[in-house]
């Protein structure tokens, strides 16, 4: 948030505060590297807000469906859609939301699951999509890693920490140094032009700051170094007792899908072998060979393959969860069945176990239950998506993002205006900027909590020291040709 012409910088402050100059000048550049992806995560972040309002809008012919008659077991929905996509294993049931709506079933193929919609009365497939090519799950990559996996997952959190850089720089030079609250907290829109960009540019960030700085920080959990940098926060303060429910890569993502569909696989394999025992010591006049119960036996008739769900999911039907409610096979033999409502209000998230055999609840852990920094980040995520408080919460995240894309466009406006010719613009660098023992501290805060800002800075300052204040041309490009000391 630049407020003022570079042709008249005020002084520096005094106090031990740092060079006005130099603050600017490193705004200046992380909005360099920040603005083209702000806007961008911007952009999808708002669509993402809205996304149970897309998917409903996206599934509304399949949600609308005439049902004649009861409504097919959820076993045999479930054979129905398993068999639609060959070579497939049931990897959860989603129970129906609506009497008139499609049954979601998910069938796994290694880490590739595709999401079977069925008729719940005549069986009939009225749709199969690939998970990952869902609207959303592409909006989803396209805010998180740009569609370019692991590497454009660390080019937006490099992004993401420089945005609260510039955000952190811009509060400072933003702070007022006059008692009138023009141009500061609304803009002059009687002055002319020039003021008018720059009051937009002020204005805004002061607004939309804290909460752009609340959905970058929120944000960073699913980025692929930061996300592993808090892994191992959680292994040190115990939190891994539980699994975390989020994923910092795609491929992080693929790794658990072939996990769990290996293990409802083999267990698959134990139970059906063990069927086939007791087949045999029934034809021979043996006694019944015991076998693990309330597990899918894929060797079995398809109306009896999935019976376990037949028991499951009316108890977990009946408890009434927010949606989607998921309804997953056991990965290891003799293990129960599980359930959880999957809702993007995470504070609500309940997970089950449930006998197979009985259909009977046999445990339960809620949000509460949670590690303290589980519960943080939850509670962070659900409020990054939009769903922590309903409409308010979407409303109030699309506020946000607009700000960003006016305040990015205000500053390219302002940065265009005021440029010299044959020069990028950048302030003017002085010799001996003004450090003090609070900047110092902040920066080093910064860089351990956000290590990839850390790196990327000290990388910055060793190229401009060692590299490019020794070529003539990109030396004055940059503005580092004039150089003098900081006033006292």
């Amino acid at each position: 948030m630049t407020t003022t012409n570079p042709t008249a910088t005020p002084e520096p402050r005094s106090g031990g505060w740092p060079d006005y100059r130099a603050v600017w000048r490193w705004h200046f550049y992380a909005g360099l590297l920040c603005i083209p992806f702000v806007i961008w995560l911007a952009c999808t972040g708002s669509i993402y807000l809205f996304k149970p309002q897309v998917e409903a809008f996206i599934d509304r012919g399949t949600d609308r469906i005439v049902v004649a008659g009861p409504a097919a077991s959820p076993s045999a929905q479930v054979a129905a859609a398993v068999a639609a996509v060959p070579g497939s294993a049931l990897a959860s049931y989603e129970t129906p939301q609506a009497p008139g709506a499609a049954v979601r079933v998910l069938v796994s193929q290694g880490a590739d699951l595709t999401r079977v919609y069925v008729h719940p009365s005549s069986l009939e497939i009225l749709k199969t999509v690939p998970e990952d090519d869902r609207f959303m799950e592409v909006v989803f990559r396209l805010h998180g890693e740009l569609l370019a996996g692991e590497r454009g997952s660390n080019i937006v959190e490099l992004a993401a920490c420089w945005a609260i850089v510039m955000i952190l720089t811009g509060l400072f030079l933003w702070w007022p140094r006059q008692s009138s609250l023009a141009g500061v907290i609304y803009p002059r829109f009687h002055k002319g032009s020039r003021h008018v960009w720059r009051d937009l540019h002020a204005v805004t960030g002061f607004w939309v700051s804290l909460f752009a700085i609340f959905l970058l920080l929120t944000g960073l959990p699913w980025a692929k170094n930061w996300g592993g940098y808090f892994k191992e926060v959680r292994k040190v303060t115990g939190a891994t007792a539980a699994a975390q429910d989020w994923n910092t890569s795609r491929a992080e993502a693929a790794a658990q899908r072939r996990a769990d569909d290996a293990g409802v696989r083999a267990t698959a394999a134990v139970v059906e072998d063990e069927h086939a025992q007791h087949n045999m010591a029934v034809a021979g006049g043996g006694g019944m060979h015991h076998h693990t119960p309330g597990m899918v036996m894929p060797g079995m008739a398809p109306e009896d393959a999935y019976a376990p769900l037949d028991r499951v999911a009316p108890t977990i039907a009946a408890l009434k969860l927010p949606p989607p409610v998921l309804i997953s096979p056991p990965k290891t033999p003799g293990a129960p069945w599980t359930a959880k409502t999957d809702t993007p209000n995470r504070p609500q998230r309940v997970d089950f176990t449930v006998d197979g055999e009985t259909g009977k609840l046999i445990g339960a852990k809620d949000f509460s239950q949670k590690h303290l920094i589980d519960k943080i980040v939850g509670v962070g995520i659900a409020a990054h998506e939009g769903q922590l408080f309903g409409w308010a919460n979407q409303l109030l995240g699309l506020f946000t993002a607009i700000g960003l894309v006016l305040l990015s466009v205000s500053a390219v406006v302002l940065w265009w205006r005021r440029r010299s010719v044959g020069a990028l613009g950048a302030p003017e660098a002085i010799a001996r900027p003004r450090l003090s023992v609070a900047l110092v501290v902040i920066v080093l805060a910064l860089g351990l909590y956000l290590p990839m800002f850390g790196v990327s800075l000290l990388t910055v300052l060793a190229v401009e020291r060692l590299v490019l204040r020794r070529i003539p041309p990109v030396r004055d490009w940059l503005g580092l040709q004039r150089e003098r000391p900081a006033k006292a």
